[in-house]
């Protein structure tokens, strides 16, 4: 993955799970990575790691709901590295998990503010930079929600299907520029997400058996390769990680 060598990249979520393990993925393949989180004691941790481990990495609290705060992030990554390459949307909230009926109304939209303004807002502080530079890549994760129905998840689903909107509007505004803007469903992917998921005992997905999930590591590798030039075909899109010809190309097996 010689694309990936000095290349600067934002990731938001960026504490653990998906977020954490594309952070050390892209700075073992040669980026300079930001980690972005509210957490400063995980995303100091992490960098620090990543650097005795001979990486470039720096951390940066940041709340994806406040955008003056993404724009702080977006401004200290150009100042620090001289540019923006990569801008990897991962931070996301799914609690508290409840019917319509029974939700809170409070809980409900501090979703749509992680899930939803957040992307929004690290596209609206990263494409001008991008446009400037003539090049860069965002990738936004989604989930299968964006197109299905599932009880207990008003929320995410919805707020996914509105990042799916995102990518398509951002590629169609700025694809001339450049910039690919890619969507990537994992599936379900071993984090603590799915911990939650777990408990609520509401829809199909919170029966399913641990051992399904997906590591970290694989949606790690696929952020990666959608980075590159073949991740350019889907731009605009979400690209799947749960089908078997998705994970060929990524470079990975399907579980049995």
């Amino acid at each position: 993955m010689d694309y990936l060598i000095e290349k600067v990249a934002i990731i938001t979520g960026a504490s653990r799970g998906i977020g954490a393990a594309t952070a050390r993925y892209l700075a073992k393949h040669g980026a300079k990575v930001i980690l972005a989180a509210r957490s400063k004691t995980e995303i100091d941790e992490i960098a620090e790691d990543i650097r005795n481990g001979g990486g470039a990495a720096k951390a940066f609290v940041c709340d994806v709901s406040d955008h003056q705060a993404v724009a702080a992030l977006v401004q200290y990554t150009q100042d620090t590295y001289g540019r923006v390459d990569i801008l990897v949307n991962n931070a996301g909230l799914i609690d508290p998990i409840d019917r319509i009926a029974d939700s809170d109304p409070e809980a409900w939209g501090r979703v749509v503010d992680v899930n939803v303004k957040g992307v929004y807002h690290g596209l609206r502080y990263a494409l001008p930079i991008m446009r400037d530079q003539g090049d860069g890549t965002i990738i936004n994760i989604s989930s299968g929600a964006a197109n299905s129905f599932l009880e207990g998840w008003s929320h995410y689903c919805a707020t996914k299907a509105a990042v799916l909107r995102l990518t398509g509007v951002a590629h169609k505004e700025y694809a001339a520029d450049g910039i690919r803007v890619i969507g990537l469903s994992p599936g379900t992917v071993a984090t603590d997400m799915q911990v939650a998921i777990k408990a609520s005992g509401i829809n199909p997905v919170s029966q399913l058996d641990p051992s399904v999930h997906i590591p970290t590591q694989w949606v790690a590798q696929a952020i990666a390769y959608l980075c590159g030039p073949e991740g350019v075909e889907f731009s605009g899109t979400d690209f799947s990680l749960k089908t078997e010809d998705g994970r060929k190309r990524v470079g990975l097996e399907m579980i049995e």
